[in-house]
């Protein structure tokens, strides 16, 4: 199985920043970012290449000279260059690559999480749908909360779990190959995955959702979240290595 991470978003949230490196590169403890997500899905057994879809006429080049010339746990890493034509257009043009797999993964590259991908590709094969996203229903709050009754506070929770209303869906999926095909009948100039794609194979139930539960999680869109957040993200690269 194939690995695709893409690493082309303009990281708006992440300026100034991201003006001059590409969100795949922001510090983590001395790396930057790609290079935990590559070796860390690299470390599946059944993952035998990587693909990293990025600008690489641009500052995502970067991405690029860190990795190129490595293999990481023997995977061959490839470099596609991006079309800039939507989260779901950019992966029509990787038809030719993937035509001899049933399955792929997609990773969007601010996502940092140990999340089992073997658990989750077995939840997908039996759920036999088109799609499979990562999803959760707990969130760790980054401030802490308050009990209020009657205008007076009656206990302190310092950044605890909350229960969100609805699920939130998580940059990781496993999708069948069909989906270029329904991807590329779009015939539109920017396609996105989500609301193009994947809304439609909703409604069809063909989409599931693969719960991570209290497993932490976090979206890396800036230095600066990285630094509120260093407990978090020590405990998930302790999980990463493990």
């Amino acid at each position: 199985m194939k690995i695709v991470i893409l690493a082309g978003g303009r990281g708006t949230r992440g300026k100034p920043f991201t003006d001059y490196f590409p969100k795949a590169m922001i510090p983590i403890e001395g790396k930057p970012l790609i290079d935990y997500i590559v070796k860390y899905v690299s470390s599946f057994d059944f993952i035998k290449e990587v693909i990293i879809l990025a600008d690489f006429n641009g500052i995502g080049n970067q991405i690029k000279r860190y990795l190129e010339d490595r293999k990481v746990c023997g995977k061959k890493i490839r470099f596609i260059q991006d079309s800039n034509s939507g989260t779901g257009g950019d992966l029509s043009h990787l038809a030719v690559i993937l035509k001899k797999e049933r399955d792929f993964i997609l990773w969007f590259v601010d996502n940092f999480c140990a999340i089992d991908l073997s658990k989750m590709f077995k939840f997908h094969n039996q759920k036999g749908g088109i799609a499979c996203i990562a999803t959760r229903r707990f969130r760790k709050e980054e401030t802490g909360y308050a009990k209020v009754k009657d205008d007076l506070v009656t206990e302190f929770q310092e950044k605890p779990f909350i229960t969100m209303p609805m699920a939130e869906c998580l940059g990781i999926y496993i999708l069948d190959t069909k989906i270029l095909k329904i991807i590329k009948s779009k015939k539109k100039e920017e396609v996105n995955l989500s609301f193009d794609v994947l809304q439609d194979l909703a409604k069809r139930k063909t989409v599931s959702a693969f719960d991570i539960g209290r497993d932490l999680w976090i979206d890396i869109e800036s230095p600066n979240k990285v630094e509120r957040n260093k407990k978090v993200i020590k405990e998930i690269i302790r999980k990463m290595k493990n």
